[in-house]
């Protein structure tokens, strides 16, 4: 299995806690504090190297915080490349409220980054040595909205497949640049991207078959959330309905489904069996609370559950 590389503009420190109650003005104490490296390449990283690939990460660090994100990622194993800024690594939390079993997200934009540190993140991805690069999270303040493009471009002139996961101009610019091997919006990312309100999985595989037959990507998955998610690829359009389960929360839920469909797809699998391992990786991320991510057997047994294609 080739390795993959991912890219994570806009990393954080994930930290979760469980509380009581919420309650405002108040003091709460927390219980069950956990901290883990984030942001979407990052996530995609942590979940593919679990089920037994091997990824490099490439990710922007600095402040104060950066060395804290540095020596999680360390603690997770993985291979990286920083790319040293100025500002610092933002962190994000995680609150579970046990009496109403309701998470809270709260996550900062991120710091700026200056010209000089993008350019310096092309420039060390120029020299990446992967058979994949996946392009994943929000883009932070000062880096060009086309950035995920310039990316595309630079490395599928050596082979290097791309998959793009983000939001806003960044996704519709990556996915503009064409050639991607995967791309994956949710459904509000795509309807952005259209410019309507496509409320049906028909709608939905309709707008995703033309990013495909326009040559822009070869696959295109679109995830529903809690109403399945829909692959679109050349021969057309299929819909698998989201399993029953109790959610404990959203954290890295996209993250690991991509991460699943493309180590399915590194290890020869179907364009639908990966999809299918993507479903269940992304399931598999919301059975817990906090930033955990999917794991191989909750990732089997939920395949074992999910309907054929």
């Amino acid at each position: 299995m080739k390795s993959i590389a991912t890219l994570t503009m806009n990393p954080t420190i994930d930290v979760s806690y469980d509380i009581a109650r919420m309650q405002h003005t108040h003091k709460m104490r927390t219980d069950n504090e956990w901290y883990a490296p984030g942001g979407g390449g990052i996530n995609v990283a942590r979940v593919f190297v679990r089920l037994g690939g091997n990824a490099r990460c490439y990710y922007l660090s600095g402040g104060a915080t950066g060395p804290a994100l540095d020596g999680l990622i360390d603690l997770h194993q993985l291979v990286r490349t920083r790319i040293p800024i100025a500002g610092p690594t933002r962190v994000a939390s995680a609150v579970f409220e046990q009496e109403s079993g309701k998470e809270y997200r709260f996550v900062p934009r991120g710091p700026k980054i200056a010209e000089h540190e993008w350019r310096d993140c092309l420039e060390r991805l120029g020299a990446a040595d992967c058979g994949t690069m996946v392009m994943s999270g929000s883009l932070p303040p000062g880096v060009p909205s086309d950035f995920y493009a310039r990316v595309t471009e630079l490395l599928r002139p050596r082979g290097i497949e791309l998959v793009l996961d983000s939001s806003g101009t960044g996704l519709a610019h990556g996915i503009d640049a064409g050639s991607l091997l995967l791309v994956k919006p949710s459904q509000g990312e795509l309807q952005a991207y259209v410019g309507r309100t496509l409320d049906t999985p028909d709608a939905i595989g309709k707008e995703a078959m033309r990013i495909v037959e326009t040559g822009k990507a070869r696959l295109v998955a679109v995830t529903m959330g809690h109403k399945g998610a829909v692959l679109a690829r050349a021969e057309g359009p299929v819909f698998l309905p989201a399993l029953k389960i109790e959610a404990a929360s959203a954290v890295g839920a996209g993250d690991s489904f991509v991460a699943g469909m493309v180590y399915a797809l590194h290890a020869g699998k179907s364009e639908t069996e990966a999809f299918r391992f993507g479903v269940a990786s992304g399931t598999a991320a919301v059975l817990r609370a906090g930033a955990g991510l999917a794991h191989p057997v909750d990732i089997e047994d939920l395949l074992q559950q999910l309907q054929p294609l």
